[in-house]
């Protein structure tokens, strides 16, 4: 019987994927983040953040309660997403960061940057 099983010759690079959806929930956009955000995947990450600002002023939230991992790539396109809806008077929040983006967010001050949620239903009332 075939293995669906892939292998891979050691040191080879597994493939990481990223799912990025987005939904309008009242007065709010609801960017859901599953997966890895890492060098690889973040130019998608950030493609979909800039899509979704582009309703000034765009009142964001970035459900990451599905991202495993999150690398300093990732931090930056959200300082970057952050950076610009506040530029043109809307806001970005996190909602539901694991407790390793938590920490990273903790260890490089970031945490009183962004406006930190436990939960996407906390600001959009559901």
């Amino acid at each position: 019987m075939p293995s669906s099983r892939v292998d891979r010759p050691p040191g080879s690079l597994r493939h990481v994927e990223l799912k990025v959806t987005t939904r309008s929930q009242g007065d709010h956009t609801v960017v859901s983040v599953l997966g890895e955000i890492d060098l690889y995947t973040a130019p998608r990450l950030q493609s979909e953040l800039m899509n979704a600002l582009g309703s000034s002023p765009a009142r964001l939230i970035v459900d990451m309660s599905g991202v495993d991992f999150c690398d300093s790539t990732g931090i930056n396109v959200l300082l970057a997403a952050h950076r610009h809806a506040r530029e043109h008077g809307g806001e970005l929040q996190l909602a539901g960061p694991g407790s390793a983006t938590r920490k990273v967010l903790q260890v490089t001050g970031l945490e009183s940057v962004f406006t930190v949620l436990d939960d996407p239903a906390q600001v959009t009332g559901q």
